[in-house]
């Protein structure tokens, strides 16, 4: 009697076996109210196919609100899915990566695929809770299972989807399981985004994922790799980033990786070691921060992708100007998070330019620079930063032979640990024009003075000013400041006009306020600027200091409509409802 306790107790913590299935068998499943379209927590799925690797589960209300037509359609979807998975999802991924935990807790060597409807912008999940006994998790379906959105299941992105779910069950394996250890979510989802490509889903660039992630990308290129929040920012800077490096350095990279007794960056770094490249993870996100900014690789294989779909892919970077006549200073003070990039451009003034950079002594940035020249040639080099991140370049031949110079900073100090969110660190860099050392009345690159060691300048380091120089400095900003505003005050239109912008590109959809980075920002503050309230004109993306008291000035210059209502008579800074409509109202899209 004892012994049969013993065993029964074993058989309950290794799982019971999924009982013999057969299509039309309903069934309780558990599903995620986090991505379920009505905030379920579980559905009865309809068993409608069993192929050769997997079952195929609907959700049965949905199915049943169907008319014939769709059904048949549906049914024709998954006939193709299933085939799919078969000869090329699952043999193509387990041989590359290895396999799923099989046959699992089930006992069963197919996986579960269950199908519900989701909300906006989930086109499906893996819950790694399933792998478990229900003496473990008690929502747990005890089954190697993933879910797809039943809206895409008719789409043509539908197989691209399965294969990136399925490559998060086969990392529960090689990971948890295995290893015991549980992947950094960013690499976890990056390598899944590869799927697509390296399945050849990609290969017909109109109907891709890629295509999709590249748009999502250019809407926020400075976002953090390593923060994961989970939103379309994160999914198109991750499959940019692992698209550059799968090109230049191999998919063994992330199988290797994805087999190492250690996760994220760390990973990377071994299985980069192991296959014989000398170059680093840090090393390698520089180069593709240029990369994403240039995109040729005449300027040297490592600043380009080799996809074909990504051959026109370029960030635009942030513009700055400087004065075209006289000495003059313009400084900034930004924040960024790991592994951010920022790409900033410096266009305008004449002659040389000194280019300072402070970062967070704490911290360890890079700052990659490119310049170019008239003629629309590069040069790409790196600002020497001492042990207090400090460091200074002076570029001559601005206005003759110099076109602009782009700085390229990003902090690489965390390693591992990510989380969400992630804290913002703070840099500061200034561009003074100052007198001529070397002006080259030539359009070759190669006559640009490009100093980096220290000199005897003419005028002091911010860095080195005392109090009073610091005052008398910020004055002269100021009194130029005044000087183009008066100048830009000309040639925008009056504020009594409607402000057009490109309704494809600018949107103000959601409440915003300080410390946030997104497309809405940038929209936000096109509109300030245009509308005379931001004197400075930053279009960052980040709404900091400067940003929050322009919308200040907009708020009460509008107090009747936007503060009045709630009782207020100064403003906030903060962009909600009231706010919002406001600056609709005034908005004309084209």
């Amino acid at each position: 009697m004892r012994k049969y306790i013993i065993l029964l107790t074993i058989f309950l913590l290794a799982g019971a076996s999924v009982e013999a299935a057969s299509v039309g068998e309903r069934r309780t499943l558990y599903v995620d109210s986090t991505y379920d379209v009505i905030d379920r927590k579980e559905v009865s799925g309809l068993l409608q196919k069993i192929s050769k690797r997997a079952y195929f589960y609907f959700d049965t209300n949905w199915w049943e609100t169907l008319n014939y037509t769709e059904q048949a359609n549906i049914r024709t979807s998954i006939n193709n899915l299933s085939a799919e998975f078969d000869n090329n999802i699952y043999p193509n991924i387990t041989k590359e990566f290895g396999n799923e935990w099989k046959p699992g807790i089930d006992k069963d060597t197919r996986i579960t695929i269950l199908i519900h409807p989701m909300k906006d912008n989930f086109a499906g999940y893996f819950n790694s809770g399933n792998e478990y006994t229900r003496l473990e998790n008690p929502r747990s379906n005890e089954r190697e299972m993933i879910y797809l959105g039943a809206d895409h299941i008719n789409g043509y992105l539908a197989k691209s989807f399965l294969a990136h779910e399925f490559l998060h069950l086969v990392t529960f394996n090689q990971k948890e399981k295995i290893h015991n250890i549980e992947e950094e979510v960013w690499l976890n989802e990056a390598r899944a985004e590869y799927m697509p490509t390296l399945l050849g889903y990609d290969d017909n660039y109109a109907r891709s994922n890629i295509r999709d992630r590249k748009s999502i990308f250019y809407g926020n290129s400075s976002d953090s790799l390593t923060e994961w929040r989970g939103d379309n920012d994160d999914y198109g800077i991750a499959n940019m980033f692992i698209q550059y490096l799968v090109d230049h350095y191999g998919v063994k990279i992330l199988s290797d990786s994805l087999k190492e007794d250690s996760v994220g960056i760390e990973s990377l770094n071994i299985a980069l070691k192991n296959n014989g490249f000398e170059k680093d993870f840090s090393q390698i996100f520089t180069d593709w921060t240029i990369a994403v900014l240039v995109n040729d690789c005449s300027l040297g294989e490592q600043y380009c992708y080799k996809n074909n779909s990504l051959a026109n892919l370029r960030v635009k970077p942030t513009l700055n100007f400087l004065p075209l006549d006289g000495n003059s200073t313009l400084a900034v003070s930004q924040s960024a998070k790991n592994w951010e990039a920022n790409w900033i451009k410096l266009i305008g003034g004449k002659g040389a330019i000194r280019l300072e950079f402070i970062g967070d002594s704490r911290n360890i940035f890079k700052v990659p620079y490119v310049i170019r020249d008239k003629s629309g040639n590069y040069l790409i080099r790196s600002i020497s930063l001492d042990n207090e991140q400090k460091g200074e370049i002076i570029v001559d031949g601005f206005g003759s032979n110099v076109d602009s110079i782009i700085i390229i900073p990003s902090i690489q100090t965390k390693l591992s640990e990510f989380v969400n969110p992630e804290d913002s660190i703070s840099f500061f860099w200034s561009a003074s024009v100052i007198d001529t050392v070397s002006v080259k009345d030539s359009s070759s690159l190669s006559q640009t003075k490009v100093e980096t060691k220290k000199e005897t300048p003419k005028e002091k380091l911010v860095s080195l000013m005392s109090k009073d120089e610091l005052a008398n400095k910020i004055a002269e900003i100021e009194s130029l400041l005044r000087q183009l505003m008066a100048q830009l005050a000309a040639l925008r239109p009056s504020t009594n006009d409607p402000i057009v912008i490109n309704s494809d590109a600018c949107s103000i959809n959601q409440n915003l306020s300080f410390g946030q980075k997104n497309s809405s920002v940038t929209c936000l503050q096109e509109f300030l600027r245009d509308h005379g309230v931001y004197p400075e004109g930053l279009v960052t993306g980040y709404f900091g200091n400067l940003t929050q008291v322009a919308v200040i000035r907009f708020q009460e210059k509008y107090t009747n409509e936007v503060l009045a209502p709630f009782g207020l008579f100064s403003g906030t800074g903060y962009v909600g409802t009231k706010t919002r409509a406001k600056i609709n109202s005034i908005l004309v899209k084209k």
